[in-house]
């Protein structure tokens, strides 16, 4: 059985944007988008503002339980662009763990094994709003991990002596941007939302 009259999006969020509808800040949030969501939308995990790429968004209270709080974790890929070259030794200290700090906390924290690949930039990547000086060496990595602390990336790329220039999440399992660009947004029906985060007790 369906959720009833549930409805689910998703976003390409853009460079300098809070993932949230309301809030005390004076930035740009989600209702400034130029679309009509119905009452009781919400978003599903969060980027923060000068991250960029795939937020979901549904009216579905569960959505949460069912993609974070289940026992089965779910693959977030990320496609970073990070400053100077990165060496093979230093891929292989992202994959195997980094000791990061955790928010609010002196507590440190050794982050999980994860998939880091080296890439190309990707061909008519869409811009950003804030660009960086292209002269300068960098490199593009794709990280795909299960797990996701207050911006662990960043702090990742941070403890392996780098700075993290631009940070986009591609996907979340099989749900892809698929060319949607900066503040696009696509809805999806619901069969296909939950099989494509491959999330089977739904119904």
């Amino acid at each position: 059985m369906s959720q009833a009259n549930q409805r689910y999006f998703v976003l390409n969020k853009p460079y300098n944007m809070l993932s949230q509808f309301i809030g005390p800040y004076d930035m740009r949030m989600l209702g400034d988008l130029d679309f009509d969501f119905p009452p009781g939308t919400h978003p599903i995990g969060r980027l923060d503002n000068i991250s960029e790429g795939l937020l979901i968004l549904t009216t579905n209270k569960k959505v949460t339980r069912y993609l974070f709080q289940g026992e089965k974790p779910h693959r977030r890929s990320y496609l970073v662009q990070v400053y100077k070259v990165v060496s093979q030794e230093t891929l292989e200290q992202l994959r195997t763990g980094v000791t990061i700090r955790i928010r609010g906390t002196e507590e440190l924290y050794v982050t999980a094994p994860c998939e880091v690949t080296m890439v190309e930039k990707p061909a008519n990547l869409f811009q950003s709003g804030y660009e960086f000086n292209q002269n300068v060496p960098n490199s593009w990595l794709i990280i795909t991990m299960t797990e996701g602390k207050f911006r662990q990336i960043r702090k990742m790329i941070t403890a392996v002596k780098h700075r993290c220039q631009r940070l986009i999440r591609i996907s979340i399992e099989d749900l892809a941007l698929d060319g949607l660009q900066p503040g696009e947004i696509r809805e999806i029906e619901e069969a296909d939302f939950f099989k494509k985060l491959k999330i089977d007790n739904w119904q």
